[in-house]
């Protein structure tokens, strides 16, 4: 499980790379706020369309050779982005970009849950793990980006290169016996799993609307620094990382749908708390709040979505770690308009309240099939 947790911290470290170096094509080109949720929906497109297409492959081959070139694809896409003259290139890389994550996670998403077992807390590492990347991202690139500009995206090239290369390895090691390995047993559900795609994709906007423009409304609307701007940012994703571990546990204790209704109901307080917010030091606080309730149900969709098509799990995988993580991004140009209208404060006054959508949704899911999807295995041997 090892190498698929810190895999996938590289991997949605580009993810990440995207947001965190928005405002600084603001700042440094002139970009406007639609032509900036430009750069985020054409890494979205990349990462989102192919995904259902790239799942049923990874179900039906055993393309060792997916995740490791999409891993590096996504660095090399994301990295040459700010060294790019023109916006149209810009663009294109970062779509680059997004086809390399899309072929990342339906491969990594199956076998990291052949190595997890039926373990919720286990799965909840393996999704952390983007999590973390996610965070990673501005916290290490804010810094560089503000010391020598958007170009020191190429800075962060080599971690997808060296970390492909030894997925790679261990996927020729390791790959085909643990593949062997795995007895697919149960009934695919696809009602509910279409219930669960939906309520991810609300979260899915929730997410992304916030971790496009939640440095920019530090910035113009409470008047700080980039550089604070940008650890905003890294306090959201922070709690993003806690709520994802937090809920793989809590499913563990109290079952995945009584987590994700949590998530859904508690998200709508914490978002209306973090708008209201004047002072700075406060709202760096109840970001991290937001993102950790905005992220609890996380790695239990990932895990029910795999319970629901436990003959797919590369499918399921690459629906919810993938299609419907990715969708959101979507939604980008019309907060993009939105914050050139209204100011970015308006885009946060939206998303407080698209949460309950999600809740509302939430209560239509059914439990899981028992004993679904997958034979022995002894997780983290992977």
């Amino acid at each position: 499980m090892r190498y698929w947790v810190f895999a996938h911290i590289v991997d949605d470290f580009y993810q990440g790379l995207v947001p965190a170096s928005i405002p600084f094509f603001v700042l440094e080109r002139d970009y406007s706020y639609v032509a900036a949720s430009g750069l985020a929906l054409a890494a979205t497109l990349g990462s989102a369309l192919p995904q259902p297409v790239l799942g049923v492959l990874a179900d039906r081959r055993r393309l060792l050779w997916l995740a490791p070139a999409g891993l590096a694809a996504a660095g090399i896409g994301a990295g040459l982005a700010g060294l790019a003259p023109a916006y149209p290139l810009v663009w294109t890389l970062l779509l680059f970009s997004g086809l390399g994550v899309a072929a990342f996670h339906p491969a990594a998403g199956r076998d990291a849950r052949r190595a997890a077992g039926d373990s919720a807390t286990a799965m909840s590492l393996f999704a952390a793990g983007g999590s973390i990347g996610f965070f990673l991202a501005p916290a290490l690139a804010t810094p560089a980006l503000v010391a020598w500009g958007v170009g020191a995206t190429a800075l962060f090239i080599p971690p997808a290169v060296l970390m492909a290369f030894v997925l790679w390895r261990h996927n020729q090691r390791r790959g085909a016996r643990a593949t062997s390995a795995v007895r697919v047993t149960g009934r695919d559900r696809w009602m509910p799993f279409l219930v669960l795609t939906a309520v991810e994709v609300i979260r899915s906007v929730i997410f992304t609307g916030i971790n496009t423009f939640v440095a920019v409304y530090w910035i113009v609307h409470l008047g700080a620094t980039p550089f604070t701007g940008g650890l905003a940012l890294t306090a959201f994703l922070v709690g993003g990382v806690a709520g994802t571990l937090a809920g793989g546990r809590l499913a563990d204790r109290i079952g995945m749908l009584g987590t994700i209704r949590i998530g859904c109901a508690a998200a709508c307080p914490a978002l209306i708390a973090l708008r209201l917010a004047d002072d700075p030091a406060l709202a760096l606080v109840l970001a991290a709040i937001a993102g950790m309730t905005v992220n609890l149900p996380f790695a239990v969709f990932v895990k029910l979505g795999q319970d629901y098509l436990p003959a797919r799990p590369g499918t399921a995988a690459g629906v919810t770690l993938g299609l419907a993580v990715s969708v959101g991004g979507l939604f980008v140009p019309v907060f993009g308009a939105l914050a050139d209208r209204h100011g970015p404060q308006a885009v946060l006054t939206t998303l407080c309240w698209i949460p309950l959508g999600a809740a509302l949704l939430s209560l239509l899911l059914s439990r899981p099939d028992p004993r679904p999807g997958v034979g022995p295995g002894r997780p983290g041997t992977t």
